[in-house]
């Protein structure tokens, strides 16, 4: 294979995590399988991890569903305590028990139930003990492998040649903060990244659930160490109830069932190669550059069980879906015994911030699904009685599995019928009219690794360049950009003045103000992007033909980008309600929001744990609108619209 090639396709999927979330290509580690401990347990010993499946047997254990708490019930009046406990569960029954760090001793959490207009009250007690439980280690890329494999160490207890120990990551602490993903809450209670508790305290969290019914996600939001906090399993869902959704008579019981799905990696023993269960965070990289790509794992996990089943009946079910991958992307198809894809037996009732105004056919390639994406999926199991299917991830190579349903024999007489009309409150966006002439933009583009010589990939916060003096004198010019604006075919040039976290903030918003962020990947993989506090619609997707004007190693453009086309067409489901977006390579995409309600310092980041952590994460502040005329606003970037100055950029 050629070297240069595998180098090139390594620092392209180095901005995702691996090649293999989309195209299905893995980035490989190179170690023997190994481990730090025999494995031991009372049931039958784990087989050495050969083949796709690594020795366990798909589909053996069922789908466990989280337990459900009903907030506004009499018992509990709206206010609770969610404590998180260090525990030990089999994430398979072949394996020993994995220790993890959970809320409420459950992997994944609790499901949360809460009202519409309904305040509830939590307090996140940290009643953690020990250090993270997970080993984290550095192992080189190599071709060709099968897979990102289990274990790290040679037969005896050795590291490879090129395999380290991730410095410090053996002694962190127990470091956690609470972040309710969608809510539409106060910066006091949105989880800000500093304010992390350690054993003993609490954080307490008033979420007002002024907002429709939807599917939102808590997990944990600590400054540079979400990603092995989250792996470690500090994750649970959080449904919002309300009367438009109720009216609706969808499934609902025991047919309305949350499908939390993730990836993780297993070590190994050093001596049989056998599955410890203990959690292995794998970085791989290359040898050459240090460049390093986000963690993702071999094994697929829905619910905390790898490759479970559920027994469904023939009628109609509601799939309350979550990504909660580390970095792993999955574009979900449901398959029979024979291979054969049925689409049309689902229908996409919602996305990330509610419900969609119809519901939505699955796209003919199958319905990406990235970090911290959510899709609320209605399911017709009538037609496949005494069939076993599959939910798959037809962007992987090696083992696409994610679970299996099978489906009773018998016939079920279920009257349920998608409703043509599901959200009667949902409007479209559009420029002009339902979003005003007179609101912000912001302008943020993400970088591939290697800029100016930095390993990672960036976040920039871009200010235009307006007047002719303030043009560099040369280009390309280190953080200069330039555009060409398809709408109205000029060129506009942007200077980046914030990529860490702790520069300087730029962005303000007033409260009740719409603003339009402007988001541009610079090439490389997708990033999931994530902004915090409001909802959001996709108003435009560009795309750009050619980056080549991007010098990488300057970190600027050598002239304007050209101006990108408008493709491809924005899929029925896209246009609901949204809080992560799918940027990928090459875009410029458009998303518009209102702020309305909440205040405080929030953050906006790539949902690749490793990204966010790495420096992709940048805050913004929200004020009233009275108060932001006295406040300075060091480095802010942008226009607005009229010239005013106030807003978002001034």
């Amino acid at each position: 294979m050629d070297e240069s090639f595998d180098r090139r396709s390594f620092l392209a999927s180095a901005a995702l995590g691996s090649a293999g979330v989309v195209a299905g290509v893995h980035l490989l580690g190179s170690g023997v399988p190994g481990a730090t401990a025999s494995a031991t347990t009372g049931r039958r010993r784990p087989h050495a991890p050969t083949g796709p499946d690594f020795g366990l047997t798909k589909f053996l254990d069922p789908l466990r569903i989280p337990q459900s708490i009903l907030a506004y019930s009499r018992r509990h009046r709206d206010e609770l305590t969610i404590t998180m406990t260090t525990t030990r569960k089999r994430l398979h029954s072949q394996l020993p028990e994995t220790a993890l760090w959970t809320y409420e001793g459950q992997f994944p959490g609790p499901t949360i139930e809460a009202r519409s207009n309904r305040r509830l009250r939590v307090a996140w007690a940290n009643e953690l003990h020990g250090t993270v439980p997970l080993v984290a280690v550095r192992a080189p890329y190599a071709q060709p492998t099968p897979a990102n494999l289990p274990g790290y160490r040679n037969p005896d207890g050795s590291l490879p040649a090129g395999v380290e120990l991730v410095d410090g990551v053996a002694d962190l602490p127990p470091w956690n903060v609470v972040h309710l993903h969608g809510a539409l809450a106060n910066g006091g209670n949105d989880g800000w990244a500093h304010n992390g508790i350690s054993p003993g305290d609490a954080q307490l969290t008033e979420y007002p659930n002024r907002q429709a019914a939807t599917a939102l996600w808590y997990h944990d939001h600590a400054m540079a160490v979400t990603r092995f906090n989250v792996h470690a399993g500090l994750a649970g869902l959080y449904l919002l109830r309300d009367e438009e959704e109720d009216r609706l008579h969808l499934p609902g019981g025991e047919q309305e069932i949350p499908l939390i799905i993730a990836d993780r990696n297993l070590d190994t023993d050093p001596v049989t190669g056998a599955l410890t269960g203990r959690l292995l965070f794998k970085f791989q990289y290359l040898l050459e550059t240090g460049t390093s790509a986000p963690v993702t794992g071999p094994f697929t996990l829905v619910n905390g069980v790898i490759w479970p089943h559920l027994d469904v009946e023939a009628r109609w079910y509601r799939f309350r879906v979550l990504n909660a991958a580390n970095a792993r992307f999955f574009r979900l198809d449901l398959v029979d015994e024979a291979g054969a894809v049925h689409h049309d037996a689902v229908r996409i009732a919602g996305t990330d911030a509610g419900l969609l105004p119809a519901p939505a056919a699955v796209p003919a390639g199958g319905l990406t699904l990235t970090p911290a994406e959510r899709v609320d999926l209605l399911i017709d199991f009538s037609r496949f009685r005494g069939q076993r299917l599959r939910l798959v991830n037809t962007g992987a190579s090696v083992e696409p599995d994610i679970m299996q349903f099978r489906v009773e024999s018998r016939g079920r007489g279920d009257s349920f019928e998608p409703p043509a009309r599901l959200s009667t409150s949902y409007v479209r966006l559009k420029h002009g009219e339902t979003v005003p002439e007179d609101h912000d933009e912001v302008f943020v583009a993400t970088t591939v690794p290697g800029v100016a010589g930095r390993p990672h990939p960036e976040m920039w916060e871009l200010k235009e360049i307006t007047e002719p003096e303030e043009l560099p004198t040369h280009f390309p010019a280190e953080g200069v950009i330039q555009v060409t604006d398809p709408r109205t075919g000029q060129v506009r040039t942007f200077r980046q003045i914030a990529r860490l976290f702790d520069d300087a903030t730029s962005i303000f918003v007033e409260r009740g103000r719409w603003v339009v962020w402007n988001l541009i990947q610079l090439g490389g993989a997708p990033h999931p992007t994530h902004i915090h506090l409001a909802r959001f619609q996709l108003l435009t997707r560009w795309t750009f033909d050619d980056l080549t004007a991007f010098d990488v190693a300057a970190g600027g453009t050598t002239g304007p980008l050209p101006a990108p086309a408008d493709r491809p067409p924005i899929e029925q489901y896209e246009q609901g309600w949204k809080d992560t977006f799918n940027l990928q390579s090459g875009e410029w995409i458009r998303v518009a929001g209102r702020f309305e309600g909440a205040t405080g310092a929030f953050m906006y980041h790539c949902h690749i744990l490793d990204h966010e952590d790495e420096g992709m994460m940048r805050p913004f502040v929200v004020h009233p609108p009275e108060v932001a005329r006295f406040h300075p606003h060091p480095g802010s970037s942008g226009h607005h619209p009229d010239g005013s100055g106030h807003g978002s950029h001034r």
